[in-house]
């Protein structure tokens, strides 16, 4: 998997002071789309083990305090990238105690494989649906166009 940016401290993508990483590749490629850049799965920097253990670091980190981790892109679920993100969620959880997860998807949480669904369980927000510029609304929050849901999957304590 490549990522395109990674953000230590973001404010802007779910609640609170968050880690939000950038992943490349998408196939949805959304009119309007507002990250065109991440599409090209092998666009980016490579997301490695140092990479990995940053974000751990980061979410750890009792200096700022992060309430959890955000993923977005591209596609975090983009087939060739969830092995990567499985990877990452689960040392979230094993690693980082009461952090929650979101996770932006233009998959529809119906439409989801069963390698995609296996990501779930380490999900709390997942926020599904493609881009429609049609529907697009400023006043959306944490999403693009109105007929994205949000989908509260778990309450991490």
């Amino acid at each position: 998997m490549n990522y395109h940016r990674y953000y230590q401290v973001d404010v802007v993508n779910g609640p609170g002071t968050r880690c939000t990483l950038f992943v490349s590749g998408c196939e949805h490629q959304c009119r309007g789309c507002y990250n065109q850049s991440t599409w090209d799965p092998r666009s980016g920097h490579l997301f490695d083990k140092k990479m990995e253990d940053q974000i751990i670091k980061d979410l750890n980190d009792s200096r700022i305090h992060r309430r959890g981790l955000s993923l977005s892109g591209g596609d975090p679920l983009f087939p060739a990238n969830v092995p990567a993100v499985l990877q990452l969620l689960k040392r979230v959880r094993q690693e980082c105690d009461g952090k929650d997860v979101w996770l932006w998807t233009g998959y529809k949480l119906s439409e989801l494989n069963a390698a995609q669904r296996s990501v779930l369980p380490y999900i709390d927000v997942l926020i599904d649906g493609k881009f429609e510029q049609t529907l697009a609304d400023p006043s959306l929050i944490y999403r693009g166009s109105s007929n994205q849901i949000v989908h509260h999957l778990h309450e991490h304590q």
